[in-house]
């Protein structure tokens, strides 16, 4: 059973849970865009906890029982969400943590090193791109019509424009949302992604737990990832290890090897047979490994 507990954070309320002993090294978890904190897996997590960490894991706002927004009246950046990160283990009394980052997760670690490098005992980042995540134009999701974001950079901040396009599904039709969520995860993914029952038993979870999974999809977006970071990644000094799956098309090869030539003496280490997602469990024992040692 997950328990879970909202705390204030810069505002609003962020909805965590830890696993482990407080006493222990303490390690965050940075879901990907627009992600609740149950796709880091639960039994992943427990196996963190066992090598000696105290895990924390959180619901971005806008995802979970994070506090949530109206579909397009985002009233935060993706700077926010780098505040919020820290915000959690300042609400936890964490002064420093091991940062392992998804996607969206491994752009916020890479920030936190740069702008709080105090508060970063180790980074290990997955399936991300130095700098940043998602590309200057990406597709994103709503109820109803997609909405296609064509993002620029003006003295360091990401504007956006929205332009919608035809998709049918209904992100607040519980059965359509949840088919979508398998359809995406199995389209990023490879011969280790879960099989269709475990999949539906998490899209189900994060339906039932998400206050509007169509706000949430645009409104990360929205946000942005905040000013680019990528001519700052050599002031990294803390150990970093770059995990990066070999059939990942969201973020092909050429990624993963820049973010690990700009931050100094990083090691990229390939997951064989993964794809743009959360790590499956074929391959825990390589990750478990790289993270804890």
């Amino acid at each position: 059973m997950v328990t879970e507990t909202m705390m204030p954070v810069n505002g609003i309320q962020v909805c965590l849970e830890t696993f482990g002993e407080p006493t222990d090294a303490p390690l965050l978890l940075l879901a990907g865009d627009a992600s609740p904190m149950d796709w880091w897996d639960d039994e992943f997590c427990r196996r963190l906890a066992a090598g000696g960490r105290f895990v924390i894991r959180y619901d971005h706002r806008d995802t979970g029982r994070s506090t949530s927004y109206p579909a397009g009246a985002t009233a935060y950046s993706g700077a926010d969400l780098l505040d919020d990160a820290v915000g959690v283990l300042d609400a936890l009394r964490v002064p420093a943590a091991h940062l392992v980052g998804f996607s969206l997760g491994g752009a916020l670690a890479q920030r936190i090193a740069v702008h709080h490098p105090e508060r970063v005992l180790s980074l290990t980042l997955m399936a991300t791109s130095a700098g940043g995540a998602g590309s200057e134009t990406a597709p994103v999701t709503v109820g109803g019509p997609v909405t296609v974001v064509a993002g620029t950079v003006t003295a360091g901040i990401r504007t956006v424009e929205a332009a919608p396009i035809t998709d049918e599904t209904d992100w607040s039709n519980r059965k359509a949302a949840v088919a979508r969520m398998i359809a995406e995860v199995r389209d990023h993914g490879g011969p280790f992604t879960p099989d269709e029952p475990q999949l539906r038993r998490l899209a189900e979870r994060i339906f039932d737990r998400s206050a509007d999974l169509a706000a949430t999809r645009l409104n990360h977006r929205l946000a942005g990832y905040g000013p680019p970071v990528r001519d700052l990644l050599g002031a990294i000094e803390t150990r970093t290890v770059v995990l990066h799956g070999t059939l990942d098309r969201f973020f092909p090869a050429e990624h993963p090897e820049e973010l690990a030539r700009c931050i100094p003496n990083a090691r990229l280490v390939w997951l064989d047979g993964v794809g743009h997602e959360f790590p499956p469990r074929a391959v825990w024992d390589q990750v478990l490994h790289e993270i804890l040692h």
